[in-house]
Formats: C-alpha cells, sequence, structure tokens
C-alpha cells in the first residue's frame, strides 16, 4: 500500500536528517540530488525542518553562490545534549556531547566503592553534573551507560552479580531519579562492538565477534547487523566457556575453569612470568614464545566460537586486544586456522580503551535522534496525537 502523505513527509524528513547527520551540512540541490525527491518536495522538508528547529541555515556553498540553493543547511546540533558513561570496578569515565556526537567536555575519576555505596554512587553522578554543568549543558536528553554485567532484557538494568560493586546497579536508579532524561544502560562489550562495527575494525562487517580481553573475558555477538543479546541478556560470556588446559570446570557461580582462567589479565600477566617477561611491557615487547603461547590460547575460545556461530571475522578488544595489536590478532588467526576449517579472520581493535566509551556515545546519540527525527506519533485515527 502506499504511503499516506503524512508518513511519506516523515520517511522523507527522516532521511534527510540521516543525511546531513553522516555529510555534513548540504544545499537543496545535494538535498535533491542524494534524496531522489524533486525540488518542491526538498523545500517543503527542508522548511519543516526549520520551523521545527531541527535544521538551520549554517553557511554558504562554496561552489554555489546564486539563489536559495546556496544556502547549507545543517542540523541544530544543540537541540539536544547527550552523555556517555564507561563504568569500570573502581572508576568512571564519561563524555558529554551535542546531538550529533561532537564531545563537548570530559571527565574521569577514580571510585572506591569500599567508602560505601552511597558515597559512590553520589560521586559518580555529581560528576556527570558538575561536568555538563561546566560545559554550558542544563539538561541532559539521553544518557547511555556501559558497564560490565548482564543486562536483563526484562527491565533493562543490570542483573545481580556477586563479582560486581553494588554502585554500578544503584547508579542507573539514581541517574533516573536526578536527571529529566533517557537514561540507558548496556553491557561494556557489546557497546565496544558497535562501536567496532560503525567506527572501527569491523566497519566492513555485518556479522563479526569482538572477544573482550581485560580483567574479565567475554564477548559480543553481531550477526547480519545486529547485536544478539540472547534469551537472558547472557549472550557472549564466553569466560564460562569449558576449555581444555584449566584447573577444572567452571560453575554456574564462577568462570574459574572455564576460559576466562586461560585469557584474563591475571593469567596473560602470569604467563609473561613464565617467560621471563614484565607483565607491563610483554604484549609489545614482540616476544615470540609468549606471543605464540597466548595465541594458541586465545584460539581455543576464538575456535568455539567459529564452530557454532561461523562469524568469518573476530575481533581481539580490550586491554589485551589493544596492546598485543595486529602481531597479536595475526598469530591468533594463524592458530585458529589450524584448529577449525571455517575460515575466520582476526583483527585488533582499532578503538582500544575507548570504545566501550565511544559505543556507549553512540547509543545516546541513536536514542535521542530516534525521538527528535522519528516520525510523528499518531492516535487511533491516524492524526497526529
Amino acid at each position: 500500500m502506499p504511503a499516506s502523505p503524512s508518513t511519506a513527509r516523515a520517511i522523507n524528513d527522516r532521511l534527510a536528517l540521516r543525511l546531513l547527520q553522516d555529510e555534513g551540512p548540504l544545499t537543496a540541490t545535494q538535498l535533491k540530488t542524494l534524496t531522489g525527491l524533486s525540488r518542491p518536495t526538498v523545500a517543503d522538508l527542508v522548511e519543516r525542518l526549520q520551523s521545527s528547529g531541527l535544521v538551520r541555515v549554517v553557511g554558504e556553498s562554496g561552489a554555489e553562490r546564486r539563489g536559495p540553493n546556496a544556502k547549507l543547511y545543517g542540523i541544530v546540533a544543540d537541540r539536544a545534549h547527550l552523555a556517555a558513561l564507561d563504568v569500570r570496578t573502581e572508576s568512571l569515565s564519561l563524555t558529554v556531547a551535542d546531538l550529533l556526537g561532537t564531545t563537548i567536555a570530559e571527565a574521569s575519576a577514580p571510585i572506591d566503592g569500599e567508602d560505601g555505596t552511597g558515597p559512590a554512587v553520589e560521586k559518580a553522578v555529581s560528576l556527570l553534573e558538575r561536568t555538563a554543568k561546566s560545559a554550558g549543558v542544563e539538561r541532559l536528553h539521553s544518557v547511555a551507560v556501559g558497564a560490565p554485567g548482564l543486562i536483563d532484557p526484562a527491565t533493562g538494568g543490570l542483573r545481580d552479580s556477586a563479582k560486581l560493586p553494588e554502585w554500578h546497579r544503584r547508579l542507573i536508579d539514581a541517574l533516573q531519579e536526578r536527571l529529566p532524561a533517557t537514561v540507558l544502560v548496556e553491557n561494556e562489550t557489546n557497546l565496544a562492538a558497535v562501536a567496532e562495527q560503525r567506527a572501527g575494525a569491523a566497519r566492513d562487517r555485518d556479522t563479526f565477534v569482538l572477544l573482550w580481553l581485560g580483567q574479565g573475558v567475554g564477548a559480543a555477538v553481531v550477526l547480519d547487523g545486529r547485536l544478539r543479546r540472547g534469551a537472558s541478556g547472557g549472550a557472549g560470556e564466553l569466560g564460562f566457556l569449558p576449555v581444555p588446559g584449566t584447573s577444572g570446570l567452571p560453575s554456574a557461580t564462577g568462570c574459574e575453569g572455564g576460559f576466562h582462567e586461560l585469557a584474563c589479565a591475571a593469567a596473560v600477566q602470569a604467563l609473561a612470568v613464565e617467560h621471563g617477561l614484565d607483565p607491563a611491557d610483554a604484549l609489545t615487547s614482540g616476544y615470540g614464545p609468549f606471543l605464540d603461547a597466548l595465541a594458541r590460547r586465545l584460539a581455543v575460545g576464538a575456535a568455539a566460537v567459529a564452530s557454532v556461530l561461523d562469524p568469518g571475522c573476530v575481533v581481539l578488544g580490550g586491554e589485551t586486544g589493544h596492546r598485543g595489536g595486529r602481531e597479536l590478532a595475526a598469530r591468533v588467526e594463524a592458530e585458529l586456522a589450524a584448529l577449525s576449517p571455517l575460515r575466520t579472520e582476526v583483527r585488533a581493535t582499532e578503538l582500544g580503551d575507548a570504545a566501550v566509551l565511544r559505543g556507549a556515545l553512540l547509543a545516546a546519540r541513536d536514542a535521542a535522534q530516534d525521538e527528535l527525527f522519528g516520525p510523528p506519533e499518531h492516535g487511533s485515527d491516524g492524526r497526529r496525537s
């Protein structure tokens, strides 16, 4: 069925806004060319978007100087402001940005939950409020939080975990109570995968798996362009994968004995000591025997992922993936080729430690733009409500 006039207008407006987001300021003629719409339709949508406060004239095209088509139209970046938080066990990093995702303020601070859950939460929320205010932001539209742990698909909140500080879960409630903003929370590894797909090592991949190799071990699964979380939010809990070469089997309450035992930061450091290396420099030392031994360990987990999902590409993220870089990735790929008949490329992260915060900012930007750029709401009679 053909779209109604109001639906068609909403679709055209959304298309134009996405082009302005991706391409930057454009003239009406450029919008006409990129959208394939007629000149009158483009003129109408530009007027509509200006009236709604989403688009304004930001300059003139250098190549065109005659008539209204010479005007450059751009998204009103300060129409809404966003925040992204990367919550670690004992620290917090955050970014405040405009509607286009351009950073306007950053901050970080250590947070010691041993001082008490309440003080830790207050320190985190206050840091965000101060940072936003110092940047001239009075109200945040969307806030995205990246944190370790499982996200409950029913509530959207962090699930209980004895391994995580209590202030992590309390922080989400506090943000929702204190801020007149949409607050989103997502697993840190999933956000890192979103960032790598859209701005990092997996830009050309619709299907891949990100292995998060840090203090904890996990994975994010992207299939056919979509992040897959699983029935309970636990897709990618690779640390619990039973593998050979460990002290035993993992359990429902702990991943000791699982892949975590081979690949977590403590295990990598211990392996470095076994090879007579300083753990702080081992991953960048270029020492072949150590990198080969580590690659064999990582290939065990990657082979399990490949045998079930056949992703075609595995990205090594987290501190180990970042510091090991292409040299470690190449060795893991070679080891994996010997373990699995499924051809799987292994790449190093391009975003490193910034991946989680970058992914959180993308999530906050998408949430704000989905609301502001979305089609008008309709009542049961099909009219705008």
